[in-house]
Protein backbone atom coordinates (compact mmCIF):
# COMPACT_ATOMS: atom_id res chain seq x y z
CA UNK A 1 0.00 0.00 0.00
CA UNK A 2 1.33 3.00 -1.23
CA UNK A 3 1.94 5.75 1.36
CA UNK A 4 1.66 9.80 1.01
CA UNK A 5 4.48 11.82 1.56
CA UNK A 6 4.67 15.52 1.76
CA UNK A 7 8.03 17.06 0.27
CA UNK A 8 8.55 20.77 1.06
CA UNK A 9 10.88 22.56 -1.53
CA UNK A 10 10.25 19.89 -3.76
CA UNK A 11 11.21 21.59 -6.74
CA UNK A 12 14.80 22.73 -5.89
CA UNK A 13 17.82 20.72 -6.17
CA UNK A 14 17.55 18.32 -3.69
CA UNK A 15 13.68 18.04 -3.50
CA UNK A 16 13.36 17.36 -7.21
CA UNK A 17 15.78 14.50 -6.29
CA UNK A 18 13.42 13.08 -3.56
CA UNK A 19 10.40 13.20 -5.26
CA UNK A 20 11.93 11.17 -8.35
CA UNK A 21 13.42 8.59 -5.26
CA UNK A 22 9.60 8.70 -3.72
CA UNK A 23 7.61 8.12 -7.14
CA UNK A 24 10.09 5.04 -8.44
CA UNK A 25 9.12 3.65 -4.65
CA UNK A 26 5.70 3.91 -5.93
CA UNK A 27 4.95 6.49 -3.19
CA UNK A 28 2.39 8.93 -3.80
CA UNK A 29 3.96 12.71 -3.46
CA UNK A 30 2.38 15.93 -2.83
CA UNK A 31 5.32 18.56 -3.60
CA UNK A 32 4.74 22.26 -0.73
CA UNK A 33 6.51 25.06 -2.86
CA UNK A 34 6.15 28.67 -2.91
CA UNK A 35 6.23 28.99 -6.35
CA UNK A 36 5.21 27.08 -9.62
CA UNK A 37 7.69 26.49 -12.12
CA UNK A 38 6.37 24.57 -14.73
CA UNK A 39 5.99 21.10 -15.37
CA UNK A 40 7.70 19.44 -12.04
CA UNK A 41 7.83 15.86 -12.33
CA UNK A 42 6.70 15.83 -8.59
CA UNK A 43 3.72 14.60 -8.53
CA UNK A 44 0.74 16.31 -7.57
CA UNK A 45 2.01 19.85 -6.74
CA UNK A 46 0.56 22.30 -3.78
CA UNK A 47 2.04 26.27 -3.55
CA UNK A 48 1.55 28.65 -0.59
CA UNK A 49 3.14 31.41 -1.18
CA UNK A 50 3.46 33.09 2.56
CA UNK A 51 7.21 33.55 3.99
CA UNK A 52 8.07 31.22 6.26
CA UNK A 53 4.85 29.08 6.00
CA UNK A 54 2.79 31.27 7.74
CA UNK A 55 -1.09 30.26 8.08
CA UNK A 56 0.24 26.66 6.91
CA UNK A 57 -2.12 25.31 9.51
CA UNK A 58 -5.31 27.07 7.74
CA UNK A 59 -4.02 25.45 4.25
CA UNK A 60 -3.87 22.16 4.89
CA UNK A 61 -5.16 19.36 3.46
CA UNK A 62 -3.61 20.67 -0.05
CA UNK A 63 -6.43 18.65 -1.77
CA UNK A 64 -9.96 16.73 -1.15
CA UNK A 65 -9.53 14.04 1.16
CA UNK A 66 -5.75 13.89 0.97
CA UNK A 67 -3.73 13.32 4.69
CA UNK A 68 -0.09 12.59 4.24
CA UNK A 69 1.70 10.37 6.77
CA UNK A 70 5.22 11.51 6.41
CA UNK A 71 7.04 14.98 5.98
CA UNK A 72 10.41 15.87 4.50
CA UNK A 73 11.41 19.16 4.93
CA UNK A 74 13.78 20.58 2.57
CA UNK A 75 12.79 23.98 2.42
CA UNK A 76 14.99 26.54 4.05
CA UNK A 77 17.04 30.21 3.90
CA UNK A 78 20.27 28.64 2.83
CA UNK A 79 23.79 30.31 3.00
CA UNK A 80 22.96 34.27 1.43
CA UNK A 81 26.31 35.54 0.31
CA UNK A 82 25.60 38.82 0.43
CA UNK A 83 23.00 39.20 3.26
CA UNK A 84 21.18 42.56 3.43
CA UNK A 85 18.98 41.08 6.38
CA UNK A 86 19.24 43.82 9.22
CA UNK A 87 19.85 40.64 11.94
CA UNK A 88 20.56 37.56 9.91
CA UNK A 89 20.16 35.41 12.79
CA UNK A 90 16.78 36.53 12.94
CA UNK A 91 16.17 36.27 9.27
CA UNK A 92 17.32 32.02 9.67
CA UNK A 93 15.43 31.60 12.87
CA UNK A 94 11.95 32.74 10.96
CA UNK A 95 12.19 30.17 7.99
CA UNK A 96 14.54 27.24 9.76
CA UNK A 97 12.70 27.06 13.32
CA UNK A 98 10.03 28.71 13.08
CA UNK A 99 8.75 27.88 9.93
CA UNK A 100 9.79 24.33 10.28
CA UNK A 101 7.80 24.07 13.55
CA UNK A 102 4.60 25.22 11.25
CA UNK A 103 5.31 22.79 9.02
CA UNK A 104 5.29 20.16 12.04
CA UNK A 105 2.54 21.08 13.69
CA UNK A 106 -0.12 21.50 10.48
CA UNK A 107 1.50 17.93 9.56
CA UNK A 108 0.62 16.83 13.10
CA UNK A 109 -2.68 18.42 13.54
CA UNK A 110 -3.53 16.59 10.07
CA UNK A 111 -2.86 12.83 10.93
CA UNK A 112 1.08 12.90 9.80
CA UNK A 113 3.05 10.52 11.67
CA UNK A 114 6.87 11.01 11.01
CA UNK A 115 9.08 14.39 10.18
CA UNK A 116 11.97 14.10 8.57
CA UNK A 117 14.16 17.30 9.26
CA UNK A 118 16.91 17.98 6.90
CA UNK A 119 19.40 19.92 8.94
CA UNK A 120 23.28 20.49 8.00
CA UNK A 121 26.38 18.94 9.49
CA UNK A 122 26.80 22.99 10.24
CA UNK A 123 24.80 22.61 13.24
CA UNK A 124 27.48 20.64 14.66
CA UNK A 125 31.06 22.30 13.25
CA UNK A 126 32.71 23.81 10.51
CA UNK A 127 35.35 21.25 11.06
CA UNK A 128 36.47 18.03 11.88
CA UNK A 129 40.13 18.96 11.71
CA UNK A 130 42.49 17.89 14.52
CA UNK A 131 39.69 15.03 15.31
CA UNK A 132 37.86 12.15 14.26
CA UNK A 133 35.51 12.34 12.02
CA UNK A 134 32.06 13.85 13.05
CA UNK A 135 29.39 11.73 14.96
CA UNK A 136 26.01 11.72 16.08
CA UNK A 137 27.68 12.35 19.63
CA UNK A 138 29.87 15.00 19.32
CA UNK A 139 28.85 18.16 20.90
CA UNK A 140 27.09 20.75 18.50
CA UNK A 141 28.87 23.97 18.15
CA UNK A 142 28.06 26.29 15.27
CA UNK A 143 29.97 28.74 14.19
CA UNK A 144 27.40 30.51 11.91
CA UNK A 145 23.65 32.07 11.54
CA UNK A 146 22.98 29.06 9.38
CA UNK A 147 24.14 26.52 11.27
CA UNK A 148 23.01 27.86 14.34
CA UNK A 149 19.40 28.18 13.23
CA UNK A 150 19.31 24.52 12.40
CA UNK A 151 20.41 22.93 15.67
CA UNK A 152 17.76 25.25 16.93
CA UNK A 153 15.46 23.64 14.90
CA UNK A 154 16.56 20.49 15.65
CA UNK A 155 15.92 21.47 18.98
CA UNK A 156 12.52 22.46 18.87
CA UNK A 157 11.36 19.79 16.84
CA UNK A 158 12.58 17.38 19.29
CA UNK A 159 11.01 19.39 21.57
CA UNK A 160 7.78 18.81 19.80
CA UNK A 161 8.31 15.34 18.92
CA UNK A 162 7.99 14.60 22.50
CA UNK A 163 5.05 16.43 23.21
CA UNK A 164 2.76 15.79 21.06
CA UNK A 165 4.02 12.11 19.64
CA UNK A 166 4.78 12.86 16.26
CA UNK A 167 8.40 10.91 14.86
CA UNK A 168 11.15 13.28 14.17
CA UNK A 169 13.84 12.65 12.49
CA UNK A 170 17.22 14.19 11.65
CA UNK A 171 19.17 13.90 8.83
CA UNK A 172 22.63 15.90 8.68
CA UNK A 173 24.15 16.02 5.07
CA UNK A 174 27.64 17.54 4.12
CA UNK A 175 28.12 19.37 0.77
CA UNK A 176 25.41 17.85 -1.51
CA UNK A 177 26.82 17.45 -5.27
CA UNK A 178 24.90 15.76 -8.31
CA UNK A 179 22.98 17.43 -11.82
CA UNK A 180 21.55 20.71 -10.92
CA UNK A 181 23.88 22.27 -8.46
CA UNK A 182 24.67 25.54 -7.80
CA UNK A 183 26.93 27.77 -5.85
CA UNK A 184 29.90 26.85 -5.38
CA UNK A 185 30.46 23.67 -6.74
CA UNK A 186 28.70 24.64 -9.91
CA UNK A 187 32.02 27.72 -10.12
CA UNK A 188 34.73 24.66 -9.62
CA UNK A 189 32.83 23.15 -12.51
CA UNK A 190 32.95 26.26 -14.67
CA UNK A 191 36.80 26.91 -13.94
CA UNK A 192 37.49 23.74 -14.67
CA UNK A 193 36.38 23.63 -17.71
CA UNK A 194 37.84 26.83 -19.22
CA UNK A 195 40.82 25.60 -17.78
CA UNK A 196 41.82 27.61 -15.47
CA UNK A 197 44.69 27.12 -13.08
CA UNK A 198 43.64 26.44 -9.61
CA UNK A 199 46.22 26.72 -6.32
CA UNK A 200 44.73 23.25 -4.66
CA UNK A 201 47.18 20.86 -5.12
CA UNK A 202 48.65 20.89 -1.89
CA UNK A 203 45.62 20.61 -0.29
CA UNK A 204 45.36 17.53 1.10
CA UNK A 205 41.92 17.93 3.74
CA UNK A 206 39.22 15.26 2.92
CA UNK A 207 35.67 16.41 2.65
CA UNK A 208 32.69 14.23 2.59
CA UNK A 209 30.81 14.89 0.35
CA UNK A 210 26.97 13.39 -0.63
CA UNK A 211 25.88 12.57 -3.71
CA UNK A 212 22.25 13.68 -4.45
CA UNK A 213 20.55 10.42 -5.22
CA UNK A 214 22.50 9.13 -2.48
CA UNK A 215 20.65 11.61 -0.34
CA UNK A 216 17.45 11.53 -1.85
CA UNK A 217 17.73 7.81 -1.01
CA UNK A 218 17.99 7.93 2.76
CA UNK A 219 15.60 10.78 2.73
CA UNK A 220 12.66 8.01 1.88
CA UNK A 221 14.23 5.49 3.69
CA UNK A 222 13.86 7.76 7.10
CA UNK A 223 10.33 8.56 5.96
CA UNK A 224 9.95 5.21 5.60
CA UNK A 225 11.05 2.78 8.21
CA UNK A 226 10.32 2.21 11.19
CA UNK A 227 13.76 2.37 13.00
CA UNK A 228 14.12 5.90 12.24
CA UNK A 229 11.91 6.96 14.61
CA UNK A 230 13.52 9.91 16.86
CA UNK A 231 17.04 8.90 15.03
CA UNK A 232 19.85 11.47 13.89
CA UNK A 233 22.08 10.89 11.17
CA UNK A 234 25.06 11.81 9.90
CA UNK A 235 25.05 10.54 6.27
CA UNK A 236 27.54 11.31 3.29
CA UNK A 237 29.47 9.13 0.19
CA UNK A 238 30.64 6.14 1.12
CA UNK A 239 34.33 7.67 0.49
CA UNK A 240 35.95 10.91 0.98
CA UNK A 241 37.98 13.00 -1.23
CA UNK A 242 40.89 15.62 -0.49
CA UNK A 243 40.49 18.89 -2.01
CA UNK A 244 43.15 17.87 -4.62
CA UNK A 245 41.75 14.44 -5.40
CA UNK A 246 38.53 16.03 -6.14
CA UNK A 247 39.66 18.58 -8.65
CA UNK A 248 41.46 16.21 -10.16
CA UNK A 249 38.68 13.45 -10.52
CA UNK A 250 36.25 16.05 -11.86
CA UNK A 251 38.49 17.60 -14.26
CA UNK A 252 38.49 14.51 -15.66
CA UNK A 253 34.85 13.73 -15.82
CA UNK A 254 34.87 17.07 -17.31
CA UNK A 255 37.36 16.28 -20.40
CA UNK A 256 38.84 19.03 -18.64
CA UNK A 257 43.12 20.02 -18.06
CA UNK A 258 43.36 19.45 -13.95
CA UNK A 259 45.95 22.80 -14.06
CA UNK A 260 46.51 22.04 -10.17
CA UNK A 261 49.09 24.40 -8.79
CA UNK A 262 51.02 22.86 -5.19
CA UNK A 263 50.54 26.04 -3.18
CA UNK A 264 51.51 25.51 0.06
CA UNK A 265 47.92 25.79 2.40
CA UNK A 266 50.18 28.35 4.94
CA UNK A 267 50.35 30.72 1.94
CA UNK A 268 46.82 30.22 0.77
CA UNK A 269 45.87 31.23 4.83
CA UNK A 270 47.88 34.08 4.05
CA UNK A 271 46.36 35.08 0.86
CA UNK A 272 42.63 34.49 2.56
CA UNK A 273 43.73 37.15 5.42
CA UNK A 274 45.36 39.23 3.04
CA UNK A 275 41.58 39.96 0.87
CA UNK A 276 39.43 39.57 3.77
CA UNK A 277 38.76 35.96 2.66
CA UNK A 278 39.96 33.77 5.56
CA UNK A 279 36.63 32.23 5.98
CA UNK A 280 36.14 31.07 2.45
CA UNK A 281 39.91 29.92 2.76
CA UNK A 282 39.52 27.91 5.29
CA UNK A 283 36.76 26.12 4.52
CA UNK A 284 39.11 24.47 1.50
CA UNK A 285 41.77 23.83 3.78
CA UNK A 286 40.45 22.31 6.63
CA UNK A 287 39.20 18.76 7.28
CA UNK A 288 35.51 18.24 7.23
CA UNK A 289 34.65 14.58 7.38
CA UNK A 290 31.48 12.70 8.70
CA UNK A 291 31.34 9.37 11.02
CA UNK A 292 28.23 7.98 8.91
CA UNK A 293 28.11 4.44 10.68
CA UNK A 294 25.45 5.20 12.98
CA UNK A 295 22.71 5.22 9.86
CA UNK A 296 24.61 1.96 8.36
CA UNK A 297 23.86 0.27 11.78
CA UNK A 298 20.64 1.47 12.68
CA UNK A 299 19.18 1.62 8.60
CA UNK A 300 21.62 -0.75 7.29
CA UNK A 301 21.97 1.81 4.90
CA UNK A 302 24.87 2.23 2.16
CA UNK A 303 24.68 4.97 -1.09
CA UNK A 304 24.07 3.19 -3.54
CA UNK A 305 26.00 5.06 -6.01
CA UNK A 306 29.82 5.95 -5.49
CA UNK A 307 31.45 9.38 -6.04
CA UNK A 308 33.32 8.39 -8.79
CA UNK A 309 29.68 7.88 -10.65
CA UNK A 310 28.54 10.84 -8.69
CA UNK A 311 30.91 13.01 -10.22
CA UNK A 312 30.61 11.76 -13.83
CA UNK A 313 26.59 12.01 -13.90
CA UNK A 314 27.36 15.38 -12.51
CA UNK A 315 29.51 16.74 -15.22
CA UNK A 316 27.44 15.37 -17.71
CA UNK A 317 24.98 17.18 -16.72
CA UNK A 318 27.10 20.26 -16.53
CA UNK A 319 28.30 19.43 -20.09
CA UNK A 320 24.78 19.29 -21.21
CA UNK A 321 24.22 22.90 -20.51
CA UNK A 322 26.49 24.12 -23.20
CA UNK A 323 24.87 22.24 -26.11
Amino acid sequence: MSRVILVTGANGFVGRAVSRALLLRGEQTVGLVRHAQGPSGIGREWIHDRPDFVDIDRAWPPGPGLQCDAVIHLAARVHVMRDHAAEPLDAYRATNVQGALRVARAARAAGAARFVYVSSIKAVAESSSGRPPLSEHDAPLPLDPYGISKLEAERALADYGRESGMEVVVVRPPLVYGPGVRANFLSLMGALSKGMPLPLGAVSARRSMIFVDNLADVLVQCALDPRAAGQTFHVADARDLSVAELVVKLAACLNAPARVIPVPVSWLRLAGRLTGRTAQVERLVCELRLDSRHVRDVLGWYPPCDIEDGLSQTAAWYRSRDL
